[in-house]
């Protein structure tokens, strides 16, 4: 059985500004008052952290709508009936704004009875049609109701109307995603106004939420993680972290599960490889490593389990649905308002598939989750339960316990699978967590509103620009290619992070990155993600492809440089940072040592390495080196595609330095350049290429 404790892969501390929670005169928040500066846009992306307003954001645009842009109504359409209750009455005009949020109960049709309902519910779809042709002002549904009730009626029925979609991300540009076929129909009609918003930064898969020219309408409103964490009053750190285990999960959980702490914790799905397939015993072997089991609280459903020092601990059970009565009593207990802000509520929530999304629960410190979920949004939606702002709340955690690799095991494959997908969890939060990055070429010149320091912007020199109040970073890097398109521009500005998404979870780059230690950075850092930019945006020129490349790798290996700085493990040359400092404070001592950059040297960087030794700390040294037995073994050769570009970095290795690369060269990166030469004439003999 695993006794190590957890170790965080990601480590952030706040800086406690408060202003994240500060109102205007209007009674808006940072967040809400950014978006309500471009309410007069047809079509609106909010992206923004949960908890920091984005229900009251859309309920201030959507007046503003009604009663100035002469739109005759608001729809709100959210993925489950709980979140409904997020756009419940607000009174508005006593912060300062100019009307109440109101919505008649009819019109929510998220407390209709029943639950959620995937199939069609005719006697919503009919409410829905009669909503339309009603003078009132707001309708509260389900994506599955919206879903139908378009369906049938017809895009055109909502003609001059604000479609607002809460959690964006389920949305897909895929063919078989129902919602966003139906979205790119009203786009392509152009007579609703929609506003999307969602906390998750990736969808999670490889299918867009939108196509680029859908996507290329919207205007984006950003608050990041770091400005939201920042300008909280009471959390001081966000801790993030993976700890393998051997033997049964139930065994290593008391070495994350701290009854003091008020804990959401996610069981694994009776599908995965780490259930024991019977959800009841193993919510029951919880309470029982917990304390002595009591009973039941006759009002709230909650079960009562009395510890050796004498507390009691209130677990809300949402796993077992054999009684529906029961769990429904569970459900309105945790939903009661009059104890929501009732930290003694409830200690423990256990769940299966809830309290994820929109699950508000301020006081929750750790979300503890066992075995990977496959979702990236997924994760991140759970992280979210746990980064609220309470009072006396100063440490939120997150922990995902996964079962270590065993060769003994017949799906070795899987949980090496499940490894590789924690740590690309891990990399994407960390790239939340930090500042946003702007890069410039070197000697462009000074941003508007970005402190250069005591001596100011010097022409010649490596001048690195600070924005604190917004959490941006300015770096000049030589030799960066700069996007030229309007395009290429946005997705530097707004989707890196989707970039970088898209290159952590692929399989291979991750194995390689950890495992092989002969492959050259470069072939991450250049071949790998310029195809995972190839493949993304095809449309772009290869200019701009290669300019949103160096523009993501540069995010990327930079924040990676961060991390391994604040975990001590690299010398600066001045000093060395010490272990679990914030994240940010890495970001802050490259600024400071920094002498010179340039795009060479960032390609050359392993994205991996800061990983790999969080991994060596969190994992056995036997399993480890029986993990990458399993990764070297199986080296892939170069394919057409990567040999084709190899190539083409080789023409430029000859352009700059006056020779064609060598096979026989020291330098791994050579010889790679080399093999894809030879290879793309290889290829190009057999006719390979058209």
């Amino acid at each position: 059985m695993t006794t190590a404790t957890p170790i965080p892969a990601v480590s952030f501390q706040t800086a406690r500004t408060g202003v994240s929670g500060k109102a205007n005169a209007l009674g808006m928040r940072p967040m809400q008052e950014r978006a309500y500066n471009k309410r007069g846009e047809q079509y609106l992306l909010i992206k923004s952290p949960p908890a920091s307003g984005k229900s009251r954001a859309l309920m201030f645009i959507a007046l503003d709508k009604l009663h100035n842009q002469g739109l005759k109504q608001a729809i709100i359409v959210v993925p489950e009936k709980s979140i409904g209750g997020s756009f419940a009455d607000e009174p508005l005009a006593s912060y300062g704004f100019w009307a109440d949020w109101t919505v008649k109960p009819q019109w929510n049709l998220c407390n209709a009875p029943g639950p959620d309902e995937e199939r069609v519910d005719p006697s919503k779809v009919k409410a829905v049609g009669q909503f339309l042709t009603s003078s009132d002002p707001v309708l509260v549904c389900t994506h599955a109701t919206f879903r139908f009730a378009v369906d049938a009626l017809g895009v055109e029925a909502f003609d001059d109307r604000l479609i607002a979609v809460d959690e964006f991300h389920h949305v897909s540009a895929h063919p078989d995603n129902r919602l966003g076929a139906q979205l790119a129909a009203f786009i392509a009609r152009d007579k609703a106004h929609i506003v999307a918003m969602t906390g998750s930064y990736f969808r999670g898969d490889a299918a867009p939420v939108l196509t680029p020219e859908d996507e290329a309408r919207f205007q984006t409103v950003t608050y990041t993680y770091y400005e939201q964490l920042n300008g909280y009053e009471h959390l001081k750190a966000l801790n993030i972290g993976y700890f393998f285990y051997t033997g049964r999960y139930l065994e290593a959980i008391e070495h994350c599960l701290d009854p003091s702490r008020k804990t959401i914790v996610h069981i694994p799905s009776v599908n995965a490889r780490e259930s024991t397939k019977d959800k009841v015993t193993e919510v029951n072997e919880i309470l029982h490593y917990l304390g002595k089991w009591t009973g039941a609280d006759p009002v709230t459903g909650f079960e009562l389990v009395a510890l050796p020092d004498g507390r009691v601990l209130k677990i809300a059970d949402l796993v077992d649905d054999s009684d529906p009565a029961r769990r429904s009593k569970v459900l309105v207990a945790l939903k009661d308002p009059a104890h929501k802000n009732d930290r003694d509520h409830v200690d423990v929530i256990i769940a299966l598939g809830m309290a994820k999304e929109g699950f508000d629960w301020i006081w929750c410190e750790h979300a503890l989750t066992v075995g990977y979920r496959s979702s990236l949004t997924e994760i991140i939606q759970i992280i979210g339960r746990a980064t609220r702002d309470a009072p006396g709340k100063e440490v939120a955690t997150f922990t995902n316990l996964i079962a270590e690799p065993d060769a003994s095991e017949a799906a070795v494959a899987e949980a090496i699978n499940d490894t590789l997908k924690a740590i690309a969890a891990s990399l994407l939060m960390e790239q939340v967590l930090a500042p946003r990055f702007t890069f410039t070429p070197k000697n462009k010149g000074p941003l508007p509103d970005f402190d250069y320091g005591e001596a100011g912007y010097q022409p010649g020199k490596t001048n690195i620009g600070v924005n604190e109040e917004r959490g941006q970073y300015h770096f000049e890097i030589a030799g960066l290619v700069e996007p030229k398109s309007p395009e290429a521009t946005r997705i530097c500005q707004e989707d890196i992070n989707e970039v970088i998404a898209a290159f952590v979870q692929t399989k291979a780059t991750v194995e390689r990155g950890l495992f092989d230690e002969e492959t050259p950075p470069q072939e991450l850092t250049q071949v790998a993600m310029g195809k995972i930019v190839r493949d993304r945006y095809p449309e772009l020129s290869a200019d701009d492809q290669e300019a949103v490349r160096q523009h993501a790798i540069a995010a990327l290996n930079l924040t990676q440089k961060a991390k391994a700085i604040a975990l001590g493990s690299v010398d600066t040359g001045e000093s060395e940072i010490r272990a679990n400092t914030a994240l940010i404070d890495g970001v802050r001592q490259i600024a400071m040592d920094v002498r010179e950059l340039d795009i060479d040297l960032i390609d050359s960087i392993n994205p991996f390495q800061a990983a790999y030794a969080v991994l060596a700390k969190s994992m056995s040294e036997a399993t480890l080196k029986q993990v990458q037995a399993v990764i070297s073994a199986k080296r892939t050769k170069i394919t057409p595609e990567d040999a084709k570009d190899l190539a083409g970095r080789a023409v430029k290795f000859k352009r700059e330095r006056g020779r064609l690369p060598s096979i026989t060269s020291a330098d791994a990166w050579e010889q790679r350049l080399a093999e894809g030469a030879a290879a793309f004439m290889r290829f190009k003999e057999e006719g390979r290429y058209v």
